[in-house]
């Protein structure tokens, strides 16, 4: 029992780390300039699911946000075409901040829980011991 809760929480944070990447991802992009001419940086989104062994997920791919963004008029960007626009990636700073910070609790909260079923393991052999 103690070790599957280790797997099904260590899946956990697989997920959960996987999520925190992609976010960081997002967030460090967000103000990512190209010319109207290439697509904008398309957010990255983790597909999770249950693991089929009836415990714990595990990560089947990312999906990308669409390439559109936004058209902001900087005639002096060096990107900016005949019209001074440039693209930027249409991706919500507050939006991602909100997902960070659930990453970031479910992260620890699986943390948690590996350091409980830890200490259980090692208080079982102390009895064992005895």
């Amino acid at each position: 029992m103690t070790f599957d809760a280790i797997g099904i929480a260590g899946s956990g944070l697989a997920a959960h780390r996987t999520w925190l990447d992609a976010l960081s991802d997002n967030i460090a992009n967000i103000n990512t300039a190209t010319s109207t001419d290439d697509a904008a940086f398309r957010q990255r989104y983790v597909a999770v699911q249950a693991d089929g062994d009836g415990g714990g997920v595990r990560v089947v791919g990312a999906e990308f946000g669409d390439g559109e963004g936004r058209l902001v008029h900087e005639p002096t960007h060096p990107l900016a075409d005949a019209d001074g626009y440039v693209r930027y990636p249409d991706i919500d700073l507050g939006e991602q901040m909100g997902h960070l910070i659930m990453a970031q609790r479910g992260y620890q909260a699986s943390a948690a829980v590996v350091d409980r079923a830890k200490a259980t393991y090692e208080a079982a052999l102390q009895i064992g011991r005895r």
